[in-house]
């Protein structure tokens, strides 16, 4: 089976050495408490727990499975003592606000708790993780009463959430949702109709279940400017804040999977369920979007995680496997073969793992300071500006990430050659859990829709425009003064590049709005492996500057800059040919006539 160690160094490199997170605390009132000794002795008791509980887990969720009976879930063997010991350790509520029970650290904080969790186990660490985004919907929408009632359960982890959204005839299409909210004299709703894909939807972990889903009141206007979004508990909640009856609520079955198979996907069925709207009415899925973006973010983890656990499971064996000669000379000469790890294309399989696990992890770490600021702001200008700036790097860290560690995942199994696809070494599984990451909280396509459509066109640029400001101001003050000039002129290269591109793009959906649909892709990977360029380039130089003083570990900073080698030299030029693919013909993907595509 898979093994996990916390990468901590890693980790303690990319917050302090690369994105002085010390000093992005100072900027935050939440930040005072995160001191360089808490951070670290979370980040220590996280990977322990990460390491030693869930990571022997990992494997008895995938071979048992969940099971259901009659309505009723039960959790893979010891998933529910693991989750005790989460509550007792008072995880949930790390950063959340104290006033309700939580800890009050910074949401940054939780993600590194997030990403060690779900590298280790991600089906376990569904189940706090999708409480995370209902924990985030019902305290920046709901009323004081509602926060007073929920917020210290999902807090202390007692009460588990869940996103309920699409339904069978919907997909990500989520006007055609047809579940709907009778309004009642109390001023609650009656809520009827199913729900699928509810991950986390119903276990036995927890005492009460606390549902967030979308739905339809009478009259409303047909689309998604009809929807509403409503709080729905599996168990009333008293005044006194005790479970009274069990509400019309109930698993109707679970999903036989690929993967996840630790982790309950439900089809959740409510049968005039009694529930309570959260924000205003017809703007259910603005405020949905708080949930989804928290879980996207999740969902980039999902891809750093699969990225890291396949490194770190495939390097020891390809260190270990003897076969064939070294092209350039025996190795292991008292050995009947070189260890694999010699070989060229062995390498380049693992250093690809790895340049994309170092590579987003940075991405995602530094995304996560404007979730502070957005949770920390003064103002409503400062937490729109925030958002603003996460919302437009949100598809690209889920989509890239999910769609790299995928391949990482991939290249993992291959190293083991035939033994990567029997379950016994566990790479097999790595993939088959990371293969939900590029479809669920939107597809590939659909990030890629969101990117060029919503946050770069009908933005006006701006968001695009300061991004591509960033890249040029880095590029060019270490184009003059750095000591990885090489890189930073790549990095401006490929940012002239991506700007020329957009414009050609954006001129022929002038003409042919489908041209936009047909490059979407190609736009969001490119921006992908621009961004991780970006991240390695700074990396880069405070390794090399560290080297250069004589500071710290050498042969950590001289493997990432080897590392950021292989980056720049192997998988940085990938974009060029996704920028021409952008710039090829909207007739090469829509041209064929419909009758031409059952011609075989």
């Amino acid at each position: 089976m898979t093994t996990f160690k916390a990468p901590v160094r890693d980790i303690d490199f990319v917050l302090n050495e690369v994105l002085d997170y010390q000093a992005h605390y100072k900027t935050i009132a939440a930040g005072a408490e995160a001191t360089p000794d808490m951070v670290e002795a979370i980040t220590a008791e996280a990977a322990k727990f990460a390491e030693e509980v869930l990571s022997p887990l990992n494997k008895v969720g995938d071979e048992e499975g969940c099971t259901w009976n009659d309505g009723d879930v039960s959790t893979p063997t010891g998933f529910k003592e693991a989750y005790q010991m989460w509550i007792d350790g008072g995880w949930q509520g790390l950063s959340h606000p104290t006033e309700y029970g939580g800890q009050g650290l910074p949401m940054s904080l939780g993600l590194i708790k997030s990403e060690l969790i779900g590298t280790a186990n991600w089906s376990w660490g569904m189940y706090p993780g999708l409480s995370l985004g209902a924990m985030n919907t019902v305290y920046v929408h709901g009323t004081e009463e509602q926060k007073n009632q929920y917020m210290p359960k999902l807090c202390d982890g007692t009460w588990t959430g869940t996103m309920c959204l699409t339904e069978a005839h919907c997909g990500s299409d989520l006007g055609q949702m047809k579940s709907k909210a009778d309004p009642q004299p109390d001023g609650s709703y009656k809520l009827t109709g199913s729900k699928i894909f509810i991950s986390a939807g119903e276990h036995d972990l927890t005492e009460n279940i606390i549902h967030i889903v979308l739905a339809r009141t009478p009259g409303a206007p047909e689309g998604t400017k009809g929807i509403s979004l409503f709080i729905v508990p599996k168990f009333h909640v008293n005044a006194d804040g005790s479970l009274g009856e069990r509400n019309n609520v109930k698993c109707g079955s679970i999903e036989h999977k690929m993967g996840i198979h630790g982790n309950a996907t439900c089809v959740i069925n409510f049968d005039d369920a009694t529930g309570y709207m959260l924000g205003t009415e017809n703007a259910g899925l603005n405020a949905m979007f708080t949930f989804m973006n928290t879980a996207r973010i999740g969902t980039a983890i999902q891809g750093l995680a699969a990225s890291e656990l396949a490194y770190q499971n495939a390097l020891p064996y390809a260190m270990d496997r003897y076969s064939m000669r070294s092209l350039s000379g025996t190795k292991n000469p008292d050995k009947p073969g070189d260890a694999i790890i010699h070989h060229p294309d062995v390498r380049r399989m693992l250093l690809t793992a790895k340049a994309f696990a170092e590579g987003g992890r940075a991405m995602i770490y530094d995304a996560a300071k404007y979730s502070d600021h957005m949770v920390q702001a003064d103002t409503q200008e400062e937490r729109d500006a925030a958002e603003n700036e996460l919302g437009f790097l949100t598809p690209i860290l889920k989509a890239f990430l999910t769609e790299t560690g995928l391949e990482s995942a991939s290249n993992a199994m291959q190293v083991f050659g035939g033994h990567g696809y029997i379950k016994e070494h566990g790479m097999e599984q790595i993939y088959r859990d990371a293969r939900i990451a590029t479809l669920y909280e939107g597809t590939t396509g659909i990030q890629a829709m969101d990117l060029i459509g919503r946050k770069v066109v009908l933005d006006g640029f701006k968001l695009y425009g300061g991004f591509c400001k960033k890249l040029y101001k880095f590029g060019f003050k270490n184009l003059l003064g750095g000591k990885r000039r090489g890189y930073s002129a790549k990095l401006i290269g490929y940012t002239v590049a991506w700007n020329w591109h957009t414009v050609k793009m954006v001129a022929r959906a002038s003409k042919n709005r489908d041209a936009v649909g047909a490059a979407s892709y190609d736009f969001l990977m490119y921006s992908g492996y621009l961004s991780m360029a970006y991240y390695w380039a700074m990396m880069a130089e405070v390794a090399a500057t560290k080297l250069a003083s004589g500071e710290g570990d050498a042969a950590f900073y001289q493997a990432k800059l080897e590392t950021a080698e292989f980056y720049f030299s192997r998988l940085l030029p990938r974009a060029k040919a996704h920028g021409g693919s952008m710039g090829s013909s909207t007739d090469s993907v829509m041209g064929m006539d419909l009758e031409r595509f059952t011609v075989r």
